[in-house]
């Protein structure tokens, strides 16, 4: 860990030129002193970081000191900069170590592909926080102590305990033995087996983690894939209710957020699109539908027009001008 650490400061130093040990501390995450002992060990083991005193003073490198990366040309270089400046960082509780990979990427580059990478790369913007209708993106928050067990089981194959807090009941604790992790749309998963059953876990939901000492029950190979695809097709086979509706093209964004799934899209004659959707139950559909008012009219089951023609003739009457 502290290996890394000091290849970290010394990239920060080669990238801009000369920094202040409070400027060091805050990119690395760790205190002044930790910082002041690591340029002491660098110096000792040969790095040539030297001191600059006085207000604009700070700790640099003599200059030509660096690393070499051969092979690695600009567009691929591109690429690993542009998949690092998303909100994808955060997956899974490796933000820190990406950046750090991002600065040796940076720093190892040649002198002329450095520079016109990460030109490029600032001209890229991969999943920004909000979209052009200004809402904000709903990414789950997992403590960086629990993610980093859970984490842990499941690259060592060790089982894991869990302080999970399900849907409607109080939080419990239970042993599984991990397979692997999956992020979709900013939502973590950690998908396990528990006592032999195939078990999904939203990670936000996990409100502590243990890794255990004893092997996971699981195959030595695995394809995430294949099973996180066969998972969504039993959960979509499941007791929810499916809905057909007609929706206005500006507000499908909205829509697919409050919805559980997708099974068609098509688009209709007059412009809008006709969508088969699956919701939880009536109640989670007609409150998703409602929120849109007319930009969506729900087609089928009937049980849910009657409930949304309701809804908006008690509204109706609320508001009718007296006589």
């Amino acid at each position: 860990m502290r290996a890394d650490r000091l290849v970290s400061l010394v990239l920060l130093l080669r990238r801009h030129g000369r920094l202040t040990a409070d400027t060091l501390a805050r990119e690395l995450g760790v205190s002044t002193r930790t910082v002041l002992r690591d340029i002491e060990a660098l110096s000792t083991a040969g790095v040539p970081v030297y001191a600059e005193r006085g207000r604009h003073g700070g700790f640099a490198l003599l200059p030509g000191f660096r690393t070499e990366l051969t092979g690695l040309n600009h567009d691929e270089a591109l690429a690993l900069l542009t998949a690092g400046s998303g909100r994808g960082e955060q997956a899974f509780g490796l933000g820190s170590a990406l950046a750090s990979a991002m600065r040796k990427v940076v720093d190892a580059l040649p002198d002329g592909h450095r520079t016109t990478a990460s030109d490029a790369a600032r001209r890229i913007l991969v999943e920004p926080e909000t979209d052009l209708l200004s809402r904000r993106a709903v990414t789950d928050e997992v403590p960086g102590t629990t993610m980093t067990e859970v984490r842990r089981a499941v690259l060592a194959g060790h089982r894991l305990r869990i302080h999970y807090a399900a849907t409607g009941r109080a939080p419990e604790w239970r042993t599984v033995d991990p397979i692997g992790l999956v992020t979709v749309r900013d939502r973590g998963y950690l998908l396990a087996t528990r006592s032999g059953a195939d078990r999904t876990y939203r990670l936000s939901r996990v409100l502590a983690a243990e890794e255990l000492p004893e092997a996971a029950r699981r195959p030595s190979q695995v394809d995430l894939e294949r099973i996180w695809r066969e998972r969504a097709a039993r959960f979509l086979s499941e007791d929810h209710l499916t809905v057909l509706v007609r929706l206005a093209p500006a507000r499908r964004e909205e829509l697919l957020d409050t919805a559980l799934a997708v099974r068609a899209e098509e688009p209709d004659a007059d412009g809008r699109l006709r969508l088969e959707l699956t919701f939880q139950d009536s109640r989670h559909a007609e409150w998703a539908l409602w929120q849109l008012g007319t930009d969506v009219e729900a087609l089928a089951p009937p049980s849910l027009r009657a409930a949304l023609r309701e809804r908006a003739t008690a509204l109706a009457v609320l508001y009718r001008e007296p006589s």
